[in-house]
């Protein structure tokens, strides 16, 4: 076992203690990018912050997620997608997700399936052609004459981009006619539908192809994935070669040839929406992560790269404890181990000084320095969908300060190594496959297996592969089912995103009992005997604190679509619930007006969909009350537009209290300093942002008809001109209302002198799902008992409303410690406020939030609450 294994794990508590005596910051103005060796452990970063209590520096050698963007950059929605494509794309997601794929391979062809694809026009503003790589431009082109060139390829487009770009899909193998085409689809569905059938079926043995799925470019700034995966193709696409020909007689190799277009163009980590794709895909609230969620469910691949870049040395997973513990972890590491070791001798062979050895963080890194704990990374999801997911990184910094200092002759030699890299990995796995394809297609097989016959966890004995040992046995306990009742917005929106993610749901057909309640009639029901029972079970289920368990982690450590999603979620540990069920492929409708006519009308902010209803009703010139922050009055005149908004949003309109009163709502004027997840979750909500900045601000920014100023992203008040820190006292001191988050926000807060409190910062590195009392009118009011935190804060002072406090045990589920001097960690927040809001001197209204109700796009269940609060400090 290797020695930095043993120790990390092991020693787990006195490692803790050497990298807590650097703490992670909360710094609004971030933590720089380490280029620290990852088996150093300790990273130099640092930074200062004015938080009282803030720790000071970072833990762990990567920065901490996408933390610093959330604090530093503002979301001005127009990067590479204007706002009403953004708008466009909200929508679709939260309000209307469709069940079924967009795409799939199972059609009556056989291969080639060949298309002409559209030639987007040449932009020589795009960033990869400084690099010497393939601009985006080029590769349908390309693609194009590959297909004429070669009956091999077959090349679609299978979405788009949030800016409206085509994504590609590659598939190369040898001909197939329209019969072996259908014949392998049978296939495929049998090994996930029965298993135990395909497990006895000779011929599918002997002729069941391969698959095998590359994902290229999901970091837009992290080109060469792309132009390793083309070199790929066109070799498999020409080559004359015996094995070759081979080779593709028993494979299939699937390649998304950039998963982010817009990235690609515009030399950004993030989509044109301003999302990391490689962070959503336990959501998938981006057109990028849903087209390849779409992929990986229909081609159901063995195995599958991720190309990223930069590590400095060429990185590859199989990554370090916290394991998820929804995995089928043996039948994962059999394979990721050996997998990964053949391509670090594959890239040994290129012969580069650059290339002489790869880092694979299972067997090199130190416990959570490179985990592969949330489904949110590609690799880890597709794990969850059958596959063995890889990560790769390759070595050689060409993107941010590098492509703007480095001459380009070096930018150029790097990214050609860069490219090497890339092609040698995915030609390694091409031959794992081929050489292990009986073992890949008979654990693929058994993972299905595990699921439908409902067994426990595997436990895997230490030393089952080389390195394997205590610290990496992570494993769950699995309810016989999941109970989610039916008749809300977010009932509907849930089971649609788990039927989209191939997640097996059912509805009962009359009412039942079970574990002592009453359910009705429609009730969903998500057995778990099922397939993919760990896919559903890492969505659904609480989740786990693993504070105690590693010392730090690199994302997020919790999540809950059963506790954030805003729907009912009760599991069954040991029985299924006994009645007779329908298999569900869309939620039902839920809503309804249930009012008699010429009765005024109301609605409870509940839902994001009821939001967005309001603000639909307000658009259409609809005149409303709010009798209180989570009440609205809809005029009975209204009617026939409340009736289309239950129908298309699934909002419930109930009959309003006879002679009901209440203050006029209109549509509010908002400006926000925000981050990109938070411009799209307000869109989603309906609502009409200008965004602004410390840069906007300073350049003459409006704010005399503005109603309501969110702060939270790339705002200092501090570093504004005379003239925008007199404009924006002036705008307080007429009342104008604030609505905060974060470091950034708490610290505009106090400069601004907006409300009395003073924000403490938890560990910046803290996040994950906590528990919540919900005291006030209008946050508190009928709001979830969870909320979601990454990087917390709490409040200290008098004269403002404790909205919510955190729990007396606060984290469910996620990692929060304390710092080395043992505080600011849970126990410290427990019992402290985490929203708060009051009066400003100017009377304006303010609301702060020590947590986070819009993360990524994530909670849906938190978007009411921190609406209700939008509303409020805009009236």
């Amino acid at each position: 076992m290797d020695l930095s294994r043993t120790l990390a794990g092991a020693g787990a508590a006195l490692l803790a203690t050497a990298l807590l005596a650097n703490p992670v910051s909360a710094a609004p103005g971030g933590i720089p990018a380490s280029t620290t060796p990852r088996n150093n452990l300790v990273s130099a970063a640092r930074g200062a912050t004015p938080l009282s209590g803030a720790p000071g520096d970072n833990p762990s050698t990567r920065d901490f997620g996408n933390g610093p963007e959330r604090n530093e950059i503002a979301a001005l929605g127009n990067s590479a997608v204007d706002s009403a494509a953004l708008g466009a794309s909200s929508a679709s997601t939260l309000f209307a997700e469709e069940p079924a794929s967009a795409w799939t391979v199972t059609r009556r062809k056989g291969y080639p399936r060949q298309h002409d694809l559209p030639v987007w026009p040449v932009n020589p503003e795009d960033r990869s052609i400084k690099l010497g790589l393939v601009p985006y431009h080029l590769i349908a082109p390309r693609l194009n004459a590959l297909q004429a060139a070669s009956d091999r390829v077959s090349a679609e487009i299978v979405g788009h981009s949030a800016g409206g770009r085509d994504l590609y899909l590659v598939t190369v193998t040898a001909p197939e006619s329209a019969a072996e085409a259908a014949r392998q689809d049978r296939w495929r569905e049998l090994i996930e539908e029965d298993p135990a059938a395909a497990k006895r079926d000779r011929a599918l043995k002997t002729g069941y192809k391969t698959p095998v799925w590359i994902n290229a470019n999901i970091h837009g700034n992290e080109w060469e994935g792309t132009d390793g995966a083309l070199r790929v193709i066109e070799r498999l696409a020409t080559a004359t070669d015996t094995a070759t020909r081979d080779l593709l007689e028993r494979s299939r190799v699937y390649v998304t040839v950039t998963n982010n277009p817009d990235g690609r163009i515009a030399g950004t980590r993030a989509n044109g929406a301003g999302f990391d794709i490689n962070r959503d895909h336990a959501t998938s609230s981006q057109p990028e992560s849903r087209a390849v969620r779409d992929v990986v469910i229909a081609t159901q691949p063995f195995v599958m790269l991720d190309e990223h870049g930069y590590t400095d040395t060429t990185l590859i997973e199989p990554a370090t404890p916290p394991h998820g513990q929804n995995y089928e972890y043996d039948l994962y590491i059999k394979h990721a181990l050996p997998n990964a070791l053949s391509m670090e001798k594959a890239i040994q062979r290129l012969g580069h000084p650059e290339t002489t050895r790869a880092d694979i963080p299972f067997r090199d890194y130190a416990p959570g320095d490179w985990d592969d704990w949330p489904p949110i990374f590609t690799p880890m999801y597709a794990t969850y969908q059958g596959a063995v997911g890889h990560t790769v990184e390759i070595p050689l910094q060409v993107n941010n300060s590098a492509y703007d200092d480095l001459p380009v002759e070096e930018l150029q030699r790097r990214s050609r190594i860069n490219t090497d890299v890339a092609a040698a990995t995915i030609e390694a796995t091409l031959t794992y496959a081929d050489t292990n394809r009986a073992t890949l297609l008979a654990d693929q097989i058994e993972l299905f297996r595990r699921g439908w016959a409902g067994e426990p966890s595997r436990v895997i004995p230490d030393g089952f592969v080389d390195g394997f040992g205590p610290e990496d046995r992570y494993a769950t306990t699995f309810p016989r089912a999941y109970v989610i009742p039916a008749g809300s917005p977010a009932a509907a929106r849930l089971v649609n995103h788990l039927i989209a993610n191939d997640v097996r749901v059912t509805a009962a057909r009359t009412a039942f009992r079970a574990g002592g309640r009453h359910y009705g009639k429609g009730t969903y029901i998500v057995d778990m005997h099922q397939p993919k029972r760990g896919l559903a079970n890492v969505l659904l289920e609480a989740g786990r604190d693993i504070s105690g368990l590693v010392p730090q982690m690199y994302d997020i450590s919790g999540w809950s679509h059963g506790l954030l999603w805003g729907a009912t979620v009760d599991s069954s540990l040991r029985s299924l619930p006994r009645v007779l069920v329908t298999k569900v492929t869309k939620a039902a409708a839920t809503g309804s007006v249930d009012a008699p006519r010429g009765r005024d009308l109301s609605l409870s902010l509940r839902d994001g969909n009821d939001v967005r209803a309001v603000n639909e009703l307000l658009t259409r010139g609809v005149k409303l009350r709010r009798t209180d922050a989570a009440t609205v009055v809809v005029p009975a005149e209204a009617r026939p537009e409340a009736v289309a908004l239950a129908t298309s949003l699934g909002v419930r309109f109930t009959a309003a209290p006879g002679r009901a009163r209440g203050d006029a709502i209109e549509q509010p004027v908002i400006a926000a300093a925000v981050s990109a997840d938070e411009l799209f979750a307000l869109k989603e909500m309906g609502f009409t942002v200008r965004p602004v900045s410390t840069a906007i601000l300073n350049a003459g920014f409006d704010l005399s008809t503005v109603d309501s100023l969110i702060v939270s992203s790339g705002l200092s008040y501090p570093d504004l001109t005379a003239t925008a820190r007199a404009a924006v006292d002036a705008y307080l001191a007429r009342g104008g209302g604030v609505l905060t988050r974060g470091a950034t926000g708490a610290n505009f807060n106090a400069a601004a002198e907006v409300l009395p409190v003073t924000a403490t910062a938890g560990r910046a590195d803290a996040n994950g799902v906590v528990t919540v009392t919900n005291e006030g009118r209008i946050v508190g009011s009928g709001s979830p008992a969870h909320s979601f935190i990454y990087s917390p804060l709490w409040f200290t002072g008098e004269g403002v409303t404790v909205e919510q406090r955190y729990g007396p045990a606060p984290l469910v589920a996620g990692h929060w410690l304390p710092t080395d001097e043992g505080t600011d960690g849970s126990a410290q927040a427990a019992g402290r406020p985490a929203v708060v809001s009051g009066t400003t001197a100017g009377g304006g209204h303010a609301v702060l939030f020590g947590t986070e109700p819009l993360f990524r796009a994530h909670p849906k269940g938190l978007y009411a609450e921190y609406a209700r609060a939008l509303f409020w400090t805009a009236g």
